[in-house]
């Protein structure tokens, strides 16, 4: 081990961490401390995101709470900048931060499903497809995303939506309770019973109030199988099938998710050969009810235009989570920019067809996700997360490999967010936000920030949590205003 390292500080310089510091925190841990050079080092630091490539001063790789908690205590008695990283899929990247010290939690994996209770316990650095692989084994599963690779942890704290929302609410909506480790080392609970205050800001104010050792969340009957796959369509066929497809969403019962996709058509294998690489239409779908009541619910759907095909068909779910996985990969350059929706105006839908007929990249897409159902019975001000209307929501999803494509990728998604303003609402995902977007923290929380903030100075005023869409303590001055 070297005699001392460098490592950033709340105060924005550096301190010096002797080589005996580091042996003591070390000799508290079930996990391990890992510099530069150790092995685990480049695989612990290396995330999602192929653009972020940092090298952290030091990790401390967590076994279980005590760990997370002698970490936490070691990064706040010698006031270290501390980035948290659970699953790393984080657009923005914050999970890792140049000279910092960074706290892995890749390593905590459990998930313990209690069937006869329907709910399960879930450590942070569980995957969403660890999750739907335990719970399945009962026939049960909890509204998660749609990307098999991404952290529960960060999905969760940032609300969570999915193929069974519109059924069963968001992720935050089946958080029962919570086990967290708070800026000042101590450990608590948050439930709408103990510590319901905290409890509220975790669902969906993100990791600004603690690190979470461990959720609980409700399950919900589904599958094994549901009816869910690709409608494709010509690309010449969106301007008149993106409003209806509209039409059907505003009117799906909440067992059907329909979802859109516009980019260039990956080889599938379901997809004749001459579509390969020609701008497509995708509708994305899900019934999590019966068979039978699918088909009567999707008939619709499948009737619209010409498609190229329809694969529509039983799927087991834990495939169908993971269906999307293939252009999903690890280590690709990715930037996005998003928006909420109320509708689709002719005008937002004339933007995105003339950007998707010049992507930059054959990997670059347009995804619109439409929300709503249960989530939307849920009132703004009952979680952090505030946008409770039925909406849409889109993810312009820019993904490339070759450096040289950096300024020619982050431009075509910026353009396209500022062609698609006007009728734009003013909130924005948490989740879908890249680092450059501080601004925009506002329009994620709306008329809940104050709350959150208040909740921050209590919890952690001196912002050790600060490595994250960073919401600041308020100070004295504001809380008596």
């Amino acid at each position: 081990m070297k005699d001392h390292i460098d490592v950033n500080n709340l105060d924005g310089g550096r301190t010096t961490i002797r080589a005996e510091e580091l042996e003591s925190l070390a000799a508290k841990l079930r996990g391990c401390v890992m510099l530069e050079g150790d092995p685990g080092f480049d695989v612990a630091r290396t995330i999602w995101n192929g653009m972020i490539d940092r090298k952290p001063s030091l990790i401390v790789q967590a076994a279980g709470p005590a760990d997370i908690r002698a970490a936490v205590d070691f990064a706040r008695d010698q006031g270290l900048r501390m980035a948290v990283r659970a699953g790393g899929h984080q657009i923005a990247g914050l999970a890792v931060e140049e000279g910092s010290m960074m706290l892995d939690l890749s390593a905590m994996r459990s998930v313990r499903v209690d069937a006869a209770a329907g709910t399960v316990r879930v450590e942070p650095g569980a995957t969403l497809g660890d999750v739907d692989h335990e719970t399945q084994a009962h026939g049960l599963a909890v509204p998660v995303g749609v990307n098999s690779t991404t952290g529960i942890a960060g999905l969760t704290l940032g609300g969570g939506f999915g193929w069974i929302t519109r059924k069963y609410g968001m992720t935050i909506d089946n958080l029962l309770s919570a086990d967290v480790v708070l800026a000042s080392g101590d450990c608590v609970r948050a439930s709408p019973r103990e510590n319901p205050d905290l409890f509220w800001a975790l669902r969906g104010g993100g990791g600004n109030f603690g690190v979470v050792s461990s959720f609980e969340f409700r399950a919900h009957p589904v599958g094994p199988e549901v009816l869910s796959g690709l409608v494709i369509h010509p690309f010449e066929a969106a301007a008149e099938l993106l409003p209806k497809f509209q039409e059907l969403c505003d009117r799906a019962p909440d067992d059907l998710t329909i979802w859109s996709v516009l980019r260039k058509a990956p080889p599938l294998p379901f997809l004749p050969e001459e579509w390969h690489g020609r701008e497509v239409l995708i509708f994305a779908a899900c019934y999590s009810g019966g068979m039978a009541e699918g088909e009567v619910a999707m008939r619709d759907l499948r009737a619209l235009g010409s498609p190229i095909v329809d694969v529509i068909g039983p799927h087991p779910f834990t495939g169908w989570q993971a269906a999307f996985d293939p252009l999903l990969t690890p280590g690709a350059r990715n930037y996005w920019k998003s928006r909420d929706f109320m509708g689709l105006s002719a005008g937002t839908i004339r933007a995105i067809l003339e950007a998707v007929g010049d992507v930059p990249d054959p990997q670059c897409e347009v995804f619109i996700a439409h929300v709503g159902g249960a989530m939307a019975r849920v009132a703004p001000e009952a979680t952090a997360y505030p946008q409770r209307t039925g909406h849409f929501v889109m993810n312009v999803h820019t993904r490339w490999d070759d450096p040289g494509k950096d300024a020619a990728c982050i431009d075509w998604a910026r353009r396209l967010f500022r062609d698609t303003a006007a009728d734009a609402a003013p909130s924005v995902y948490v989740n879908f936000m890249p680092e450059d977007e501080p601004d925009r923290l506002v329009e994620a929380y709306g008329g809940n920030m104050q709350r959150l903030q208040a909740i921050k100075a209590r919890y952690d005023p001196g912002n050790l949590f600060r490595v994250n869409h960073n919401i600041k303590p308020m100070v004295a001055e504001q809380a008596a205003q």
